[in-house]
């Protein structure tokens, strides 16, 4: 099956689950389509999605976390472990995919979806307002357990992506390290920090991380 887009998704903006004084985007609902840009390079520098909503500004937003994609496949796994409908958009992600295993994807590799050009960019981490959300008990920790941490992208061309666009994969850059190993250094994993500072593949203030890492505890 070729790797397609099965719904794109827009926030439906709502007080933050987690309690927080702000308002929240995770609560993603399927629209027609999405115009994707360029956003600002830092956090507060908003979405790469036009008419989406970041509330943590201070975690959220700005280039490296311009679209955010999660597996049909892994809401599907959830549903049967959970015992719930898990509805395109739940995870909060922007582009819910389907027949392509997003942890395989390696960091730095380019997608072409739509009249878009996409690039891997960094894994996302739990927080307390996707635990809130889910309401699950545990979430956070069976989340991160399982390891499929859906990817963020960097928008390198801008354009419009709709449900049922192809994903097309460019080749995987030489590093080889991919998004499941990002995610695994992201949560401390210190074999998976010394891959990502080995193949220096990561935006710097994501690398310099790892590098303070394993200088505390390598």
């Amino acid at each position: 099956m070729e790797p397609r887009v099965r719904s794109v998704n827009l926030a439906h903006p709502q007080p933050d689950p987690g309690g927080a004084e702000r308002v929240s985007g995770i609560d993603k609902r399927p629209v027609e389509a999405l115009e994707l840009f360029a956003p600002g390079p830092s956090y507060g520098d908003g979405p790469g999605v036009v008419g989406d909503t970041v509330g943590d500004v201070e975690h959220h937003g700005g280039a490296q976390k311009a679209v955010y994609a999660a597996a049909r496949e892994e809401l599907d796994h959830w549903a049967d472990e959970l015992g719930r409908e898990m509805p395109d958009g739940v995870f909060g992600e922007n582009l819910t995919t389907g027949g392509i295993d997003l942890r395989e994807l390696v960091i730095n590799q380019r997608v072409e979806v739509g009249s878009v050009v996409l690039e891997v960019s960094i894994p996302r981490q739990p927080c307390r307002t996707f635990g809130a959300w889910m309401g699950e008990p545990g979430w956070v920790r069976r989340w991160t357990a399982r390891g499929c941490c859906g990817a963020y992208f960097r928008v390198l061309r801008p354009g419009r992506v709709a449900a049922g666009d192809v994903l097309r994969l460019g080749p995987a850059p030489d590093h080889g390290v991919t998004m499941a190993v990002a995610f695994a250094g992201a949560m401390g994993d210190l074999d998976a920090s010394r891959a990502l500072v080995e193949a220096a593949c990561l935006p710097e203030m994501y690398h310099q991380r790892h590098v303070e890492a394993l200088a505390r505890r390598g």
